[in-house]
């Protein structure tokens, strides 16, 4: 087993369509690869697969280690990219010691995960017996893992290869919650005289709403109703207002469909001109390629949201709270709360929001969802609270983490950081079922995951793969 094993799989797994609550064909390929090599397998009724090794001669008495990673991913592209994930493999480049997917997500989280586990299934390494677990829709409602029956893996030691920078072992997480914000809204006709514009506001990195939401990356809808709120004052017709997709990704690409007086075009486009040019400065370390624009189109279909209604939205989607909510007292520098106004969408007479909330702590993941609440009162709107999972509560005397310490000090001589993470991980749900799981996170290094641009440092994976193989090699 070696980094260039490691990638060989993971290249293939490229190829395979595994977006989350599609994830099939990647439940097919375990099975196929385990079959292929005599390997024990078996999947659940959800779609968990399970692929066992028994232990190497003279192994037996080993405890049993059980390796797990995610089958899906996030499936996001550039507006401009005409692609389907359904049916293409992700074209990437390996450039400057990077694996990188420019124009869509590379899908390393936590394809990496699965092929560094299938590699050492594939070995010849002397090792105690395995137990290799795949959950399903771990981006989207964690439900392999809600849903995972107790007994599934015997093991009582758990390795979770779901984590993004190389030389950290996690052994706490967030826990999180979705809201689904709606707003039931008339029409009005097109006033005589008006032309339609398109603002967009584009050109944002996203990025993991846990993982990257204290980097300051500018969130487009936010700016977009940033921008409409401050020309309320003239007299314009919202007809429609998008962006954004997954709950779980800061939004990138956004944009608005409006009508004013046809003399009033030239004025609006160069509100948004100026508009760019602050944007461009506020976001600059950030985004550097952030900017806002605008166009006249040709009269669209749909008639305009009323007057009222259309201030009301506007008003609101301004007021839902984005971003870092609480900082973490007891370990420097983690977000302990924050929350993500992920997509708004409008549909026939509905607007449509996505919200997710994280914290580890409890009663605060509760206020923020609480917060969304007052918000939607006093702008009219409807909430609902969608799935939730739990946080995994740091254990800093993880036997487990202990084994990954000191091999990680004998291989590279110094000492992993150990930190718990502000994103979503499946520990605190195998806990549920597995109360007395001892469990560890590590992995290498990915940058940009669930927005396009996402990549692999490859440096960071032979560190990681020398790592795990040394864990796995000397674990008992």
């Amino acid at each position: 087993m070696n980094a260039e094993s490691v990638l060989n799989i993971f290249k293939e797994i490229t190829a395979i369509p595994r977006e989350s609550g599609h994830e099939q064909a990647m439940t097919s390929y375990l099975q196929s690869f385990a079959a292929n090599r005599g390997l024990q397998c078996k999947a659940d009724k959800v779609g968990n697969v399970l692929i066992t090794k028994e232990a190497s001669k003279g192994k037996e008495n080993v405890p049993t280690l059980v390796l797990q990673a995610h089958q899906d991913m996030v499936c996001e592209k550039n507006a401009n990219f005409d692609f389907d994930f359904s049916k293409q493999p992700i074209p990437y480049v390996i450039e400057d010691g990077w694996m990188i997917a420019k124009e869509t997500t590379l899908g390393a989280d936590d394809g990496i995960g699965i092929a560094s586990c299938l590699a050492l299934l594939d070995s010849d390494l002397q090792l105690g017996k395995l137990e290799c677990l795949f959950t399903i829709s771990e981006e989207t409602t964690m439900v392999g893992a809600e849903k995972l029956e107790a007994g599934f893996f015997t093991g009582k030691t758990l390795i979770n290869l779901d984590s993004e920078d190389e030389g950290e072992m996690f052994v706490g997480c967030a826990g999180g919650k979705e809201s689904h914000v709606s707003y039931t809204f008339e029409h009005e006709p097109l006033r005589k005289g008006y032309k339609t514009i398109k603002i967009q506001i584009s050109g944002g990195i996203g990025g993991h709403s846990g993982d990257d939401i204290n980097k300051g990356r500018m969130n487009a809808l936010k700016q977009l109703v940033r921008f409409l709120y401050t020309e309320l004052q003239w007299d314009f017709q919202l007809i429609a207002i998008e962006g954004g997709n997954k709950h779980n990704a800061i939004c990138r690409e956004a944009y608005a469909i409006i009508a004013v007086p046809e003399d009033e075009v030239s004025e609006m486009l160069e509100d948004v001109k100026a508009f760019n040019a602050i944007i461009s400065s506020e976001f600059s370390p950030s985004d550097p390629d952030v900017k806002a624009s605008a166009a006249q189109i040709p009269d669209v279909k749909e008639e305009p949201i009323s007057e009222g209604d259309a201030a009301a939205i506007i008003a609101t989607l301004l007021s839902i709270p984005h971003g870092i909510e609480a900082m973490s007292m007891d370990i420097p520098g983690l977000v302990q709360t924050s929350t993500n106004m992920a997509a708004v969408h409008t549909k026939g007479n509905e607007l449509i929001v996505l919200c997710s909330h994280r914290s580890s702590v409890e009663s605060e993941l509760s206020a923020i969802a609480e917060k969304l609440e007052a918000v939607c009162f006093l702008g009219g709107f409807d909430i609902e609270h969608k799935w939730g999972y739990p946080g995994w509560k740091p254990n800093l005397n993880s036997p487990i983490l202990e084994v990954c310490v000191q091999s990680y000090r004998k291989l590279f001589g110094t000492d992993p950081k150990v930190k718990a993470i502000h994103a979503g991980l499946e520990c605190g749900m195998f806990l549920r079922k597995y109360p007395d799981l001892d469990m560890v996170s590590f992995g290498p290094t990915l940058r940009g995951v669930h927005a396009p641009g996402e990549k692999l440092d490859l440096e960071s994976l032979d560190k990681f793969v020398r790592h795990l193989e040394d864990v796995v090699v000397n674990f008992e």
